[in-house]
């Protein structure tokens, strides 16, 4: 059997930067070895304190919502996705400002091309909540819109297998972002805008173990209410993506190494053993030294940061945690630090060859 199924991620997910400057529409055209038509976007702005923007092809891309806020869905001029990018709008600051130059970052993954699927829950005896997806099998990731009853329940994702990772937002009201990771499953929730360490609430996932068909909300309103909610949905793919957590040694020099599998251009990472922000690096930003590199947080409008108490290494396999600061919000000892990883590289292609290191 093949190592991985995927030996360019950069078909499935890219990390573009660009700068704005008269605030005329900006085409954004992606480099990866493959073309890239996304259908997740999410932007942010590296030099100014702009929120955090995301839109997709299944909401619709020209309605926003905001990672770092509890804001609900707005609309305006958004973006338009094309076969290797994506063009911007002319009125939203956040991704577009009119003032000046600003540079940008955006963060793209593929799912179904913008074709959906509709599943009525009564007619297929899927799930028990009707929901709309696009699914993609290959790179595990699938786009699921639902409107939510009150009362548990579940929905369907087809992604045909289970997701381990679920990231979502009522798309009406001004709940929370809510995210289950693997490390704790189905009985606890996170927030993605804020620092609150992850909480054992039945309310949000109804203790409902994701299967290959769907995944559980609860009653809560962040999760379960009578709105409409967005999810984005993951299951780890070898080679390209996976979700994980690792146990800091309080070691500033020689921290943990972490093995993903693959050479790593994406990281979402956060210390749940404590309130901590949500960190994001990637290879676009920081082709090379990442302990003295930007990062971004993805909780709160704050620029890029060089904090250092932030520092990985990128590895041909994984990544080394380097940290020169006494905090160790990426290493405390005996903590425990969640991530999100997606890959440049696998470590050995379909063919079994190794990559090399960076």
């Amino acid at each position: 059997m093949a190592y991985t199924t995927i030996d360019d991620p950069s078909a499935y997910f890219q990390t573009a930067l660009y700068t704005s400057g008269t605030g005329a529409s900006i085409t954004v055209t992606n480099d990866g070895n493959s073309d890239l038509q996304p259908d997740w976007i999410w932007i942010k702005v590296r030099n100014g304190t702009n929120n955090h923007n995301t839109f997709d092809t299944s909401r619709g891309v020209t309605n926003r919502l905001k990672p770092n806020t509890t804001d609900a869905e707005d609309s305006g001029s958004g973006v338009s996705v094309n076969s290797d990018g994506f063009a911007t709008g002319t009125s939203l600051g956040d991704i577009n400002n009119t003032g000046g130059a600003n540079n940008y970052v955006a963060w793209q993954w593929k799912a179904n091309g913008g074709t959906t699927t509709t599943n009525d829950a009564s007619s297929t005896g899927v799930g028990t909540i009707d929901s709309v997806y696009q699914a993609n099998t290959t790179a595990g990731f699938s786009i699921v819109t639902y409107t939510g009853t009150g009362s548990a329940g579940t929905v369907a994702h087809g992604l045909g297998v289970a997701p381990t990772l679920i990231i979502g937002k009522d798309r009406d009201d001004t709940s929370q972002w809510f995210v289950q990771h693997p490390h704790y499953g189905a009985t606890h929730y996170g927030e993605l805008d804020d620092t609150t360490v992850f909480a054992d609430d039945a309310n949000y996932f109804n203790d409902s173990t994701p299967t290959s068909t769907v995944f559980g909300v609860g009653s809560d309103g962040a999760t379960g209410g009578t709105t409409d909610y967005v999810a984005y949905c993951f299951a780890p793919i070898q080679g390209y993506s996976k979700f994980g957590s690792y146990t800091g040694n309080g070691h500033a020099t020689d921290g943990p190494f972490v093995y993903l599998g693959f050479k790593p251009s994406w990281l979402l990472y956060r210390n749940v053993s404590r309130s901590e922000n949500w960190i994001i690096e990637d290879i676009k930003r920081n082709p090379f030294n990442r302990v003295a590199g930007a990062k971004l947080q993805a909780n709160v409008s704050d620029a890029e940061t060089t904090e250092t108490r932030w520092g990985f290494d990128f590895l041909s396999n994984g990544f080394k945690v380097r940290n020169t600061e006494a905090q160790n919000a990426n290493n405390g000892s005996g903590e425990t630090i969640i991530y999100m990883a997606f890959a440049e590289h696998p470590f050995v292609g379909s063919d079994g060859v190794p990559t090399t290191a960076r």
